[in-house]
């Protein structure tokens, strides 16, 4: 074999080298978008299955604040019937009550120290606080309804979560 034999071959390698070469790196890069896609539809998937956990739980929370408010005002307005003129004229409610209520249901701490002034008459009608009880409740009531959401809002996304990282694991 002379040297034009040898350098043909050696040539006819090469080739089939860099082809064997290019084509294996479009079939790895051909391979690596289709991960890439399949990633991508995992995840807007994921996305959408999460958005309409959010959406279900939305609105069983709405519907259920709108029932809590409808019930306290319901109960406000039936605060006449239990809780009469006479009985907001026979019961004085006193300054120190109204102080301590005051501060409980802002949570904050009483200011000063209790006077005689705490014994006297506050001006406010025992049906003002009957009322102003029920309101407070009410809004604790709305506020577990919305931790129960958040919750639940909580426990499905985790689930959803985990059960398409299990589908999906190589």
């Amino acid at each position: 074999m002379d040297f034009r034999n040898w350098l043909a071959i050696a040539i006819a390698a090469g080739a089939l080298y860099a082809l064997g070469y290019v084509s294996g790196a479009g079939h790895q890069r051909s391979q690596q978008q289709a991960l890439d896609e399949a990633r991508l539809r995992q995840s807007f998937e994921q996305g959408q299955a999460l958005g309409t956990v959010k959406e279900k739980v939305v609105v069983e929370y709405v519907d259920r604040i709108v029932k809590v408010r409808e019930a306290g005002a319901s109960i406000i307005k039936e605060v006449p019937i239990y809780v009469s003129k006479a009985a907001d004229d026979a019961c004085v409610v006193p300054a120190g009550f109204v102080r301590v209520h005051d501060a409980g249901a802002a949570n904050l701490p009483l200011a000063a120290t209790p006077g005689s002034a705490d014994g006297a008459a506050s001006g406010v009608a025992l049906s003002s606080v009957a009322a102003s009880v029920v309101d407070n409740y009410s809004q604790c009531h709305a506020n577990a309804e919305q931790l129960k959401a958040l919750q639940q809002w909580l426990r499905e996304s985790q689930a959803l979560l985990q059960d398409a990282s299990v589908a999906h694991r190589p």
